[in-house]
């Protein structure tokens, strides 16, 4: 019976019989028999294969290269091998998918680029294997999160006519031919439709309903930037709460990224070990200090006065009623506070419509979590609930009241406090894998002139 390769190594008892199947990374030849290293994908470590010269199949070992997919039975073994637990000896190897001499993923080190554009192949390499187990593990850790808090997971539209953010960054959604914008009326909707930047407005529908519900999927940002954190297909977190204040979206936030930094280091040990020993060399300690040390709050207002008072060179100015960039961010967090901290009451005009407006007219109940490494990786807010505000604040950005109807529909009907948050699932796992690059933590990238497989 086949085991996976994961199974195999946890074993704490020989058998006389296994059956694997995986891809050989390695073969090593020596008179009379051959070593081969065979992974299934299943972990990071390898499983040695020892073939004797005469064992069925091993005529054809000279096929049996790097990249090779094979099957082995034999006898799983202790190892007199330091360094590995089990070996395996064949009692016999078939060939399932040869190699020819192009296969890219030799052994040896292969630069981020390269992998890139072998999109379809470097799941195969160790580094890549390890971010895709642990965005598989993090993603079912997000689920458990909030299902022990019994929230309700609602599939909101991938495809929308609401612009969330107001920023106008959408990828339109069309079957018209030529002039796009001469009917919009005749398009397959009978109105414009767009990719969804966010699931929050949807998603609040639902709180007001059914109280506390988060949604997890892929959103879509039209941004022409090319920056390592910066996509134009990400997935978001976004939870939302009825009877819900600023401290409580704030207190949830923070408990949310504690618990996926332990989950991690519990559920993804492995992992994490090859990358702080490959890609950052400090990703252990931030990920304990996460875990386990208290997150730093302070106002949008004192973030400003410190970073004014800090005297540290940064590229774009600091200014109260501007947008606080990344470097502003990481200064906070791994500079003054030296630990994640939320910067929470942004000045109204920098933030979206519905953002609850503070009594002195001015700020805005907003939020976001900074983080050492990479900055901002939640943003929230409470909603405003007071319908004659939501018009002004539609009225006082532009925006067209009768788009958002049925919005403003749930102010009028039973209408309560609440409050959400998103968070870039890409840019949690840059921050708990310490991969720099965002392009590097999503099976397959989408930036502006990429769109490859």
């Amino acid at each position: 019976m086949r085991i996976l390769i994961k199974q195999v190594l946890a074993s704490s008892e020989p058998r006389e019989s296994i059956q694997v199947k995986g891809w050989v990374r390695t073969r090593r030849d020596a008179k009379g028999f051959s070593f081969l290293e065979v992974n299934d994908g299943s972990c990071l470590a390898n499983l040695q294969v020892i073939v004797n010269t005469g064992v069925p199949g091993s005529e054809r070992i000279d096929q049996l290269a790097t990249g090779a997919s094979v099957v082995v039975e034999g006898r799983l073994a202790p190892s007199p091998a330091g360094g590995q637990k089990w070996e395996v000896q064949a009692t016999r190897v078939e060939l399932v998918g040869a190699v020819d001499a192009t296969y890219p993923l030799q052994k040896k080190g292969h630069s981020m680029e390269f992998l890139r554009e072998i999109g379809h192949l470097r799941p195969r390499s160790n580094l890549f294997g390890a971010v895709f187990r642990t965005r598989s593990r993090l993603a079912f850790a997000v689920h458990q999160f909030f299902q022990e808090r019994d929230f309700v997971y609602v599939h909101t539209p991938i495809i929308t006519a609401s612009d969330c953010e107001g920023a106008g960054e959408m990828f339109r959604v069309t079957t018209l031919k030529g002039d796009i914008e001469q009917k919009p009326e005749a398009d397959f909707f009978g109105r414009r439709a767009y990719l969804t930047v966010s699931g929050q407005l949807e998603a609040e529908v639902f709180a007001c309903a059914l109280s506390n519900v988060y949604t997890f999927g892929p959103t879509f940002r039209a941004e022409n930037s090319n920056t390592a954190r910066h996509a134009a297909e990400f997935w978001m977190v976004e939870p939302e709460m009825a009877f819900c204040d600023l401290q409580g979206d704030m207190d949830t936030a923070e408990a949310f990224i504690k618990y996926l930094a332990q989950y991690a280091l519990d559920h993804c040990a492995e992992d994490l070990a090859f990358f702080a020993k490959f890609v950052d060399k400090e990703l252990m300690g931030r990920v304990r200090f996460i875990a386990s040390r208290p997150f730093q709050r302070v106002s949008y207002t004192e973030a400003v006065e410190i970073l004014t008072k800090s005297g540290h060179p940064f590229e774009y100015p600091v200014q109260y009623g501007a947008n606080l960039q990344s470097e502003h961010e990481r200064y906070l967090a791994e500079h003054h506070f030296k630990s994640p901290v939320t910067v929470y009451n942004y000045p109204r005009e920098i933030k979206p419509f519905y953002m609850r407006l503070n009594p002195d007219d001015k700020t805005v109940t907003a939020m976001d979590l900074l983080v050492p490494g990479i900055g901002e990786v939640i943003g929230g807010s409470q909603r405003e609930e007071r319908l004659d505000v939501l018009q002004e604040n539609m009225r006082h950005q532009k925006l067209r009241a009768e788009d958002y109807w049925w919005y403003s529909d749930l102010r009028r009907y039973g209408s309560v406090p609440h409050a959400g948050f998103g968070l870039g699932f890409e840019r949690l796992l840059m921050l708990l894998t310490g991969v720099p690059n965002i392009r590097d933590v999503i099976p397959f990238a989408r930036t502006p002139g990429t769109a490859e497989f």
